[in-house]
């Protein structure tokens, strides 16, 4: 419906938007009316659990001023909602007229009505002092204007503006979230590698057992969240051998994502009970457990015979196993959910309750894009309406629009093409267009995984380790690490190839994490380091304040995070050549870090301890086989100048 004045490009546009606790939320609108009248907005915030409503006026844009802005912080999980209403702002048209009127010369003869309609308006705001002073034609004109003019009266009329004119806007609701589907470190391993070795050397399975003591070790390394594999019974019918092999051997153990059945555990692993007490030392340790739920199944699985619907039933009679051309999966056979959904919906819900009931609170989803999008919003509704803490993570290597349909669909986190990007043009245009895209989705940005040993870790050397985990623990407040990444493990199955060489997929690989840290041969106590300043640093929870500076050399990458909040900044520089020094001048935009030109400011570099005063352009060395990473933080910045800095995003990164 057309109305008296326009609100046009809500941001965030999308409903609901994705948003957690203490996260400051930017939201911006373009408003306009007719003629030279001034217009404002105001921003008014609610949530389902309370009728109060917090209402505050937006600020107008430096650059663009038809566009309003303004921010928000949700202090507690649940539904919240906005909504941006314009008004015609009497008290700044009247202001810019008189300040126009005695820069040109004019007299308080010529103002007189000016003066008058002003304490008139003055009047109708609250505020008689002011009016009376307008009104008041003994004085000279300086005096009459000078409390209407003040900054301190311009403060008080944005808190309590005059509306006149009031449009309503439309409400855009906001989903928010506990702070661990925004900030999380996560940590890939299989329990079934954690039981050493025999005598003779050989593997020996793991349980959950020792499974709980390799937590230990993750803990210390400062991870938030332990990720486990799928951990059920392994099938027997095609079972893989070791690298993938389509002919298993006596004793080997076959992939775990070859499910046999999803609704209890493996055997060699221990009981159900085992596993929960597994949860509960996770828990003692600070760690949540995250677990694989692969909706596929192994072709011994009782579905198989109970529920033929389940799958695709060939001409034949067969069930068709899956493939990924030219990969053949022969062990596993694919859900098909078009046959009987109801059935298949509800036996899948059923899993995932069982697994929350053993305490289970995080569930990285296996290949969601090969699953219908509506059949992950029945599901992930249906589990939020009892346990809204649960968190669902997407690992779906797929193409934009399914990446972003799938969080939009529902899925807490997602994972990316971090892995693949290795320039800084690559690694600049990548962020930006996950920034763009916070209102819908969170990246987590694992640097390894079981799948996927990227070229760069295979020649790369140590110092590509470091790196790659520089640039991931602080792009995204979302990181992870498989197992072995922190060994430096970097021997691929094949050239061309990023499967590991005996990948742990089809064998066990217990490792000596241990003796490795001893001889120096570890990053263990550079990703501690990392996760040690993610947590003493807020900037570097948040996703939506990122701003890339310029670096006069195409290996080194400079960017900086904000968080409005406290003033907490950080401005990261990077070496991306793994093998040579690179030196480099850093041109800081000082506005996107709280500060003005010229400004001199000490920077202290959170890995080495070591401290420099910086400005606006600014002299790194950085080599590979010392510091592949400055990780610099800044003096406290006024957290109103941040709050710009998230607005000027928002324009920057979005059509």
């Amino acid at each position: 419906m057309t109305t008296r004045l326009a609100i046009d490009d809500v941001r965030p546009s999308f409903s609901p938007t994705k948003a957690v606790v203490n996260e400051v939320v930017p939201v911006t609108a373009l408003v306009w009316r007719e003629g030279h009248d001034a217009v404002s907005a105001t921003l008014s915030v609610w949530n389902t659990e309370s009728p109060s409503v917090s209402s505050v006026t937006m600020d107008q844009d430096p650059i663009d001023p038809d566009r309003r802005h303004g921010v928000f912080t949700p202090l507690t999980c649940g539904r919240w909602f906005f909504r941006i209403d314009a008004w015609s702002d009497p008290m700044a048209t009247w202001r810019n007229a008189v300040e126009k009127k005695m820069a040109a010369g004019q007299t308080a003869a010529e103002l007189s009505n000016d003066l008058l309609h002003g304490a008139e308006l003055f009047e109708r705001a609250g505020m008689p002092d002011v009016a009376k002073s307008l009104a008041n034609e003994s004085l000279d004109l300086s005096s009459r204007v000078e409390a209407a003019l003040s900054d301190a009266v311009a403060k008080k009329l944005h808190a309590h503006p005059l509306r006149d004119l009031l449009v309503e806007g439309e409400v855009h609701e906001v989903l928010v979230e506990r702070r661990e589907a925004l900030y999380n470190s996560w940590y890939e391993l299989f329990p079934r590698s954690t039981g050493g070795w025999d005598e003779e050397g050989n593997p020996v399975h793991g349980t959950f057992k020792t499974t709980a003591k390799a937590l230990e070790r993750v803990a210390d390394m400062g991870f938030d969240t332990v990720y486990f594999p799928p951990i059920h019974p392994i099938g027997k019918v095609h079972r893989k051998g070791k690298n993938n092999s389509v002919v298993a051997e006596p004793g080997d153990v076959g992939s775990p994502w070859a499910i046999q059945d999803h609704s209890t555990t493996h055997p060699d692993l221990g009981t159900m009970d085992d596993f929960k007490k597994l949860v509960s030392r996770a828990q003692d340790l600070g760690l949540e457990v995250a677990l694989d739920l692969a909706l596929q199944a192994a072709p011994d699985h009782p579905w198989a015979k109970t529920n033929p619907e389940f799958f695709t039933v060939l001409a034949d009679g067969t069930i068709a196993y899956a493939e990924n051309p030219p990969k053949k999966y022969q062990d596993i056979y694919p859900l098909n959910f078009d046959n009987d959904p109801d059935a298949i919906y509800n036996e899948i819900f059923r899993i995932v309750m069982i697994w929350i009931e053993a305490g289970v609170t995080t569930f990285r989803v296996d290949n969601p894009h090969t699953k219908p999008a509506n059949f992950w919003t029945w599901l992930i509704d249906k589990v939020h309406v009892t346990h809204p803490e649960v968190i669902f993570l997407a690992e779906a290597f797929t193409r934009a629009p399914r990446l972003f349909g799938l969080a939009k669909a529902g899925f807490t986190q997602s994972y990316t093409y971090f892995t693949w990007q290795t320039s800084k043009r690559e690694l600049t245009e990548f962020a930006k267009m996950h920034v763009e895209q916070a209102d819908i989705c969170r990246p987590n940005l694992f640097v390894n995984t079981p799948d996927i040993l990227h070229e760069s870790l295979q020649t790369g050397g140590r110092a590509m380790f470091a790196i790659r985990a520089a640039l991931a623990a602080t792009l995204s407040p979302l990181w992870g690490v498989y197992s072995g990444y922190e060994l430096y493990e970097h021997e691929a199955v094949a050239p061309g190839s990023e499967e590991y060489m005996d990948s742990e997929k089809y064998e066990l690989r217990p490792r000596n994490f241990q003796e490795a840290a001893t001889r120096g041969a570890s990053l263990e106590s550079y990703i501690r380091l990392l996760n040690l300043i993610r947590r003493e640093n807020p900037a570097l929870q948040q996703l939506r304040n990122l701003k890339f500076h310029d670096v006069d050399n195409e290996k080194i990458i400079a960017y900086s995070k904000a968080d409005p909040a406290t003033g907490n900044v950080i401005l990261a520089v990077i070496n991306l050549d793994p093998r040579n020094a690179q030196e480099a001048t850093v041109t800081v935009e000082m506005e996107a870090i709280g500060r003005a030109d010229g400004d001199v400011y000490t920077v202290h570099d959170a890995i080495t301890g070591a401290a420099y005063n910086w400005s606006n352009r600014n002299f790194v060395r950085l080599e590979p086989m010392r510091d592949v990473a400055h990780l610099f933080v800044l003096p406290q910045a006024d957290p109103h100048s941040l709050d710009r800095l998230a607005w000027r995003d928002v324009n920057d990164y979005r059509p």
